[in-house]
């Protein structure tokens, strides 16, 4: 028996699980299986780096057909921060990317939020904002309790 896209997918896991399938969706530049993740919402939102806000999933899906007519996107999570509750997961993280210049291919970091509601589908993504790329591995700032309980 043949799984489904969305069995392919793992999106009948967790919000972690509809991460990956986001991220490996980008690096695959398939868009049916990116569009997959998403929730089935007229407000869904994504923000790419440096661009406007892309609002609902007509848009949404046009402005990642027009990234993947470049190729896919070499893109991965790393140092995933969460917020979760029942019906929502927030993830706050670096997005290693790999981009091609002249002199070859060369690392950016970008600071990424993702979004989770679980929907009537299961866990799906309702927003994505990635800030611009910077050529080094961005530092973190955070609290650090001061004394140990």
């Amino acid at each position: 028996m043949r799984k489904s896209k969305l069995q392919a997918a793992n999106l009948e896991g967790n919000a972690d699980d509809v991460e990956a399938a986001f991220y490996d969706a980008l690096q695959n530049a398939d868009i049916e299986k990116l569009m997959a993740c998403w929730a089935d919402e007229d407000e869904i939102v994504c923000i790419h780096p440096g661009g406007p806000r892309v609002v609902g999933p007509v848009a949404i899906r046009a402005t990642f057909e027009a990234m993947f007519a470049n190729g896919s996107i070499r893109a991965w999570p790393e140092r995933v921060r969460k917020v979760e509750s029942l019906a929502s997961c927030v993830h706050n993280l670096l997005e290693k990317v790999e981009v091609l210049t002249p002199q070859g291919p060369r690392q950016a970091w970008v600071i990424a939020t993702n979004i989770y509601h679980k929907t009537a589908q299961g866990w799906r993504m309702v927003a994505h904002h990635a800030s611009p790329g910077t050529p080094s591995e961005i530092q973190e700032v955070s609290d650090t309790p001061s004394v140990l309980h």
